[in-house]
């Protein structure tokens, strides 16, 4: 696997997103055993859901060979929106800072930050993935387009698990019932002012971070 990730020029990505995700972890640990409350300790969940469509993409990056097949390519891509609005969806967790006097707010501000930060660079990594293996199918002038679009989509992902609590598998485990939801949704605009304000709103912060972080990556 190692061998697989240098050849792909992924190691170093791997072994740095890997010691983020440690940092995150030490920090619920040190604040566990120095408050004895499991307060937070949720957030290492919400980091390994942000975590899969970065795994998912680093997969179909070290196999190249499946990338010549359009089906099996669609369907990882599928997979991987499913799981995406998980990688923003941890800037949400900052509703949750608060004045707790189990802790200093400052230290809480510190871990969730860390916890959101790490998440979002799992899914912008991704998503700049998709980037290239899309631009073998198609125009590269269509690709920013693509992705605001997979940005705002993944806004109204993170609408549903915040506010109607929707999880990424509930697509299998209840269709008919998240089904109901999107659908009423946009069959009823005006009654869900709410729904449309976050997806706009976070769609857009989503994106200015986003062509932010690709602005810097490609600045020398």
């Amino acid at each position: 696997m190692f061998k697989k990730l240098r050849n792909a020029n992924r190691l170093n990505e791997a072994l740095f997103m890997g010691g983020l995700s440690l940092v995150c972890f030490s920090l619920t640990a040190f604040r566990y055993s120095y408050s004895d409350t499991n307060a937070f300790i949720f957030l290492n969940w919400n980091l390994f859901l942000a975590f899969i469509p970065w795994l998912l993409m680093t997969w179909l990056i070290i196999y190249p060979k499946i990338q010549q097949y359009k089906i099996a390519v669609g369907l990882i891509i599928c997979v991987w929106l499913l799981f995406f609005p998980n990688a923003p969806y941890i800037l949400t967790d900052l509703f949750h800072l608060k004045l707790k006097l189990s802790m200093p707010v400052w230290f809480d501000m510190v871990l969730i930050f860390s916890f959101a930060w790490t998440g979002i660079l799992f899914g912008f990594l991704s998503l700049w993935d998709i980037e290239r293996v899309l631009s073998k199918f198609m125009n590269r002038k269509y690709i920013p387009v693509i992705s605001i679009f997979l940005l705002f989509l993944s806004s109204f992902g993170v609408y549903l698990g915040r506010y109607l609590r929707w999880n990424s598998w509930d697509i299998i485990r209840n269709p008919f019932g998240l089904a109901f939801d999107i659908s009423d949704r946009f069959l009823d605009p005006f009654s869900h002012l709410g729904t449309w304000g976050m997806t706009a709103f976070m769609g857009l912060l989503l994106s200015i971070l986003y062509f932010s972080f690709k602005f810097i990556r490609k600045r020398e």
